[in-house]
């Protein structure tokens, strides 16, 4: 969606997932001018007139991915005005990378009272190509200046670039509308500016936590089932990890999953990594697995340094978990028992969803804001594969870390 900023035509993205932040994302594009709509899976962007270099305060601070709007519309527009942005409390995740970046293609950049104000000097008022190397391989500095570069002039070479399949993606993206992109999913992109960019109608990828979302779901539970369309190949660390707990996986294709039962679990050790490593993501939906897995199973938390908060919920449940900075100790447990528990972040929301789902008893869970942020309808798909669960609203609100024009009734889940 922000790279849709990049083009001054029509943008139409299929397989787009009803999402609390497609629709925060949708709200800032919007601010700015961009004309959208949304029928099913297909979202229409048309960014031909921005109004505005200056994204609203109280919709950026919501959502993180916002902030990677302001590489392309500096390279659209010559100006930007970003606040810092916000989203899930799992890090601190600064944007320094960008804004290193940015100035080394010839931007001003200056921080001040939360705002990110930059422009580029000078009469032509596009970026300069530029040699950048990231001290971190973070996917969203990888997007957002390979998004910046394909409007400036010359070559951009951006090295220790982040290599996941989402990066990829947007790349493919770009160059479907006439961006010069090679490398992309490589730990080197180079980027050949184009003086403007075209209309395109692009599918983007499967959601590869969703699926590996599910196919926990299906190990936890001791369930059967079959998973599609997901690109196997993004899905490689996810699916040795479940083979090494002892879940059957098998690969249909390259873009079908089958899930068999597994007799036993077992423990194993998990250690967070950039792509192609374990994702991030996965370490709470794992969690989860692994607290019902039989043995000592370690887990080390490499990526953001505060998102071993779901731990005590499911200690509520009757796991059994120590943690020591980012590390956890999971010893397996026989079963969980039903609880009130609350969502700390997104994967957080996943990671009890599913323990609740092994879970005796009923479970109840709270903060589904965060759930929705990243799962289309997880509780419905949960429902067709015949999960007791139902969402209603919750008896008693909780605190929520977002803020809203409009106050909506917070809402759980019970499984």
């Amino acid at each position: 969606m922000a790279g849709a900023l990049l083009c001054s035509g029509d943008c139409r993205i299929r397989n787009v997932p009803s999402l609390a932040d497609v629709k925060r994302m949708g709200q800032v594009l919007s601010a700015l001018g961009v004309r959208l709509e949304q029928h099913d899976d297909i979202l229409e962007i048309n960014a031909s007139e921005i109004k505005t270099s200056k994204a609203p305060y109280e919709l950026v601070t919501q959502l993180r991915a916002s902030f990677f709007a302001i590489g392309a519309i500096l390279a659209r527009l010559g100006v930007a005005q970003m606040p810092l942005p916000g989203g899930c409390a799992i890090g601190a995740r600064p944007v320094d990378l960008h804004v290193r970046g940015l100035q080394a293609m010839g931007a001003e950049v200056q921080i001040e009272h939360g705002i990110c104000h930059a422009f580029v000097p000078g009469k032509s008022g596009r970026l300069q190509g530029a040699k950048i190397y990231l001290d971190i391989a973070s996917v969203g500095a990888t997007e957002n200046l390979m998004m910046a570069a394909t409007l400036a002039e010359g070559e951009t070479i951006i090295e220790n670039a982040a290599r996941e399949p989402e990066v990829v993606d947007l790349a493919n993206f770009c160059i479907s509308m006439g961006a010069n992109i090679k490398g992309a999913g490589t730990s080197t992109i180079t980027i050949l500016g184009v003086p403007k960019l075209h209309s395109t109608d692009y599918t983007i990828i499967p959601d590869r936590i969703e699926a590996g979302t599910f196919l926990v779901a299906g190990a936890i539970t001791r369930s059967e089932f079959t998973l599609s369309p997901v690109v196997s190949d993004h899905l490689l660390p996810i699916i040795a990890k479940l083979r090494n707990i002892g879940v059957p996986v098998i690969e249909e294709g390259s873009d079908c999953l089958h899930i068999l039962s597994a007799e036993t679990l077992k423990a194993t050790d998990i250690e967070t990594l950039p792509y192609p490593g374990f994702p991030t993501d996965m370490q709470a939906p794992f969690m989860s697995l692994l607290s019902l897995s039989e043995g000592d199973s370690l887990i080390n938390e490499s990526v953001f340094e505060n998102r071993l908060r779901h731990a005590s919920e499911l200690n509520r449940l009757g796991a059994d978990i120590r943690i020591k900075g980012n590390t956890a100790f999971v010893r397996g447990v026989p079963l969980l028992s039903g609880a009130p528990v609350i969502a700390t972040d997104l994967r957080a929301a996943a990671a009890l969803v599913l323990a609740g789902l092994a879970a005796e008893g009923q479970t109840t869970i709270q903060g589904l804001h965060h759930l929705d942020r990243g799962y289309d309808q997880l509780d419905v798909k949960l429902q067709q594969l015949g999960a007791k669960i139902l969402r209603v609203e919750a008896k008693t609100p909780v605190e929520t870390h977002f803020v809203s024009n409009t106050t909506l009734p917070e809402q759980s889940i019970q499984i």
